[in-house]
């Protein structure tokens, strides 16, 4: 893990990133903020605080959903309850779509009716989901069992008998044009080594406290055909309509696929096809920026990269976001094994923002393990490590004094701004509270004490 020795300095909440953030961003972190500083005794003493209430393309028809609410006062990411999802596919399409990722790695589509809290969408589509999450069922001859574990863990334990296990992408308009729930259209079911995802729910809630865009998150009981329920994380997909609730200017997001690396491949899109997916604006061929980006990255001379790195990326952002990975100790982040990580590019500055994303191993938790803890470990950030990368980017960051020493500054900030205030500690028992309450009969008490314990470690 990347460690960095903070500089002193006085605490600064606002964020000075010129990477324009919405005010919904901005008001999720303030409405939280204000949510841990209402707090409540628990029975030992700590203080709790009170409950606030690879893209297909998409296809249409001219049919329209017909929903049925159980739940109508309930909205989609409301933190305070554990939400219902059910997922119901033909065992044979869903047979045939594992055989596909088993034969090629191939992600395929499949219909499927969704209920989430209690409304009803027929015609959506899943598919699977995921990298490493997924190794299981690499392994598996003909997709029959690898073992089991909560969400399809990180560390190849995905069983293809058990569907409810698995990550997961949901897209209510796959078939049925503009099939939304509450104007979502698609959500993502992930994996994680625990029962309970506590320390990925924390990491996503202090992300956004950070000033960094993040993804809303709720804890789901989830049942796939008649399989379950398990409690599962569910968090937001990085769509366009994402991208359009977190940046209020034009721009494009770009994904890095886990098997690809940063490198410069000439000016021929087709060369990148296996490293970056353009996310957004699917209609558009917007990929030119990124090859720009990714030629500086690449091609510039010293003098040039530290000179004029500003101009192409938003660096107080990227600082921040290096300082909140080694914070929350992710091993798989920008330089990881994953290589998990979204570019944006704004029309308007001409600047790419580093966008994080996947946060199943934060804390401490790794590959084939279990709940999180410090892992200790690390060094620097950037520079590559085992199974990971060697970003070009990171690399040469960490070879700019002025640059690592806007990492040191962040890393002060952010330890005021999450640990030291409490706010973490919050944000987990509040958790804590939820799924004890909510989720007893899939997860018990003292699973749910250790996973949240793994992540308090940190503070």
């Amino acid at each position: 893990m990347r460690a960095w020795s903070p500089v002193a300095m006085t605490p600064n909440p606002t964020s000075t990133f010129s990477s324009p953030v919405s005010r919904r961003t901005l008001l999720a972190g303030t409405v939280a903020m204000t949510v841990a500083a209402a707090g409540c005794a628990s029975a030992d003493g700590m203080t709790l605080p009170v409950d606030d209430a690879e893209d297909g393309t998409r296809d249409s028809s001219a049919s329209s959903s017909t929903t049925t609410t159980d739940h109508s006062g309930v909205a989609l990411w409301d933190h305070a309850v554990v939400h219902d999802l059910s997922l119901e596919f033909d065992q044979t399409e869903y047979d045939a779509a594992i055989q596909a990722y088993v034969d090629s790695e191939d992600k395929v589509w499949i219909e499927a009716t969704v209920t989430i809290d209690g409304a009803t969408y027929p015609q959506a589509g899943i598919r699977l989901k995921g990298n490493s999450s997924l190794f299981g069922l690499r392994n598996q001859a003909g997709g029959g069992p690898a073992g089991g574990g909560p969400g399809g863990g990180p560390g190849g334990t995905a069983d293809s008998s058990a569907p409810e296990t698995l990550p997961w992408l949901v897209r209510l308009d796959k078939y049925v044009d503009g099939q939304a729930h509450q104007g979502v259209h698609d959500l993502v079911i992930r994996s994680n080594n625990s029962t309970t995802a506590i320390n990925e729910a924390v990491a996503l809630e202090l992300l956004g406290l950070a000033g960094l865009a993040t993804q809303q998150a709720v804890h789901t009981r989830l049942t796939a055909n008649g399989r379950g329920p398990v409690l599962r994380l569910v968090i937001e997909h990085l769509d366009d309509e994402w991208d359009a609730e977190h940046f209020t200017d034009a721009g494009v997001l770009y994904k890095a696929e886990s098997g690809g690396d940063w490198s410069y491949r000439g000016d021929d899109h087709a060369a990148y096809d296996d490293v970056f997916d353009q996310e957004t604006r699917a209609d558009e061929d917007l990929l030119d920026p990124l090859l720009g980006f990714l030629d500086f990255l690449n091609n510039s001379t010293d003098s040039q990269f530290e000179g004029d790195l500003a101009n192409q990326l938003e660096v107080d952002a990227f600082a921040t976001y290096l300082a909140f990975e080694a914070l929350v100790d992710n091993f798989d982040d920008i330089d990881g094994p994953g290589n998990n990580s979204y570019l944006r590019w704004s029309e308007v500055t001409n600047r790419m923002t580093v966008v994080a994303w996947d946060h199943n191993l934060a804390f401490g938790t790794v590959n084939g393990g279990g709940g999180g803890g410090p892992a200790g470990g690390g060094g620097p950030a950037g520079g590559g490590r085992p199974g990971g990368t060697a970003n070009p980017l990171t690399t040469r960051w960490t070879e700019v004094a002025e640059f690592t020493a806007m990492v040191q500054a962040a890393s002060s900030r952010l330890q005021a701004d999450l640990y030291d205030s409490g706010a973490g500690r919050q944000v987990v028992d509040r958790i804590t509270t939820l799924l004890t309450a909510q989720a007893a009969d899939l997860v018990d008490a003292a699973t749910v004490a250790s996973d949240a314990s793994g992540v308090i470690a940190y503070f």
